[in-house]
């Protein structure tokens, strides 16, 4: 159980390291957005061979599979609307375009919201007898680190302290990392079914972010390098899997 806790908080501190680089360091936009792509690759691959792919052979049925994906696209959806009307449009790109700083209190919002399902599948790893993936850690790591370095933009100009941002990334963490123990922990005695509804729910919620939010900001702020750098993530998401 301590080890779940540990693997989810470690997959969101890129959260808090995307904070401490926004704090301490203005950093281009095309350097974020090739970051973004590069991290966008490495999630669809992580959905692919991680979570769906996972799911498929915990269980065997396509339908349920299906439905997960279904749902955790829905829920992502309906979540992400509901974050956008408190505060307003949830992108890296602009944090502060649609409320002068406010954006960055959705941003968070969404941060948790992304990684609940990401860290439960990390504690659904441990519970597996598989341990963590590490293209999947990867993913959730890499892809965290935009978010956080935008949240933190949008924050500070709307005059929140460091130290407050801060403290608020801690928490967001520290949920990360109890998500990931509850991966472990609720599901210690679920059935193959319910485990692969997680996952798929997961795998849906993950692909709805990718295609509203990641992939489009990724374009936006690097450019048609954005691509070759998606498929670049993709192809050592894909070799980290192979070799585990």
């Amino acid at each position: 159980m301590l080890s779940a806790f540990l693997w989810g908080a470690l997959a969101a501190s890129a959260l808090l390291i995307g904070a401490l680089v926004a704090i301490g360091w203005s950093m281009p936009k095309r350097l974020l957005g090739l970051i973004t792509a590069f991290g966008s690759g490495v999630l669809i691959s992580a959905v692919a061979y991680d979570l769906v792919e996972e799911a498929s052979q915990t269980d065997g049925s396509t339908m349920r599979v299906g439905l997960g994906l279904l749902v955790g696209s829905v829920v992502y959806f309906v979540g992400d609307v509901l974050v956008d009307r408190m505060g307003g449009d949830r992108t890296h790109r602009d944090p502060t375009a649609s409320g002068g700083g406010e954006a960055g209190l959705p941003i968070v919002l969404g941060a948790v919201l992304d990684g609940i399902p990401e860290s439960m599948v990390l504690g659904l790893g441990l519970l597996s007898g598989q341990g963590v993936s590490v293209a999947f850690l990867a993913a959730v790591f890499i892809s965290n680190f935009p978010e956080g370095l935008a949240g933190t933009s949008g924050l500070l100009q709307s005059g929140w302290t460091r130290s407050k941002v801060l403290g608020l990334w801690i928490v967001v963490v520290v949920v990360s990392a109890l998500a990931s123990l509850a991966g472990y922990g609720v599901f210690d005695s679920a059935s193959p079914s319910a485990v692969a509804f997680v996952l798929s729910f997961a795998g849906g919620a993950v692909l709805t972010m990718l295609a509203d939010s990641m992939m489009p900001d990724a374009f936006a702020d690097g450019g048609k390098a954005a691509g070759l750098f998606t498929a670049m993530g993709f192809s050592l998401a894909f070799f980290l899997h192979t070799i585990q």
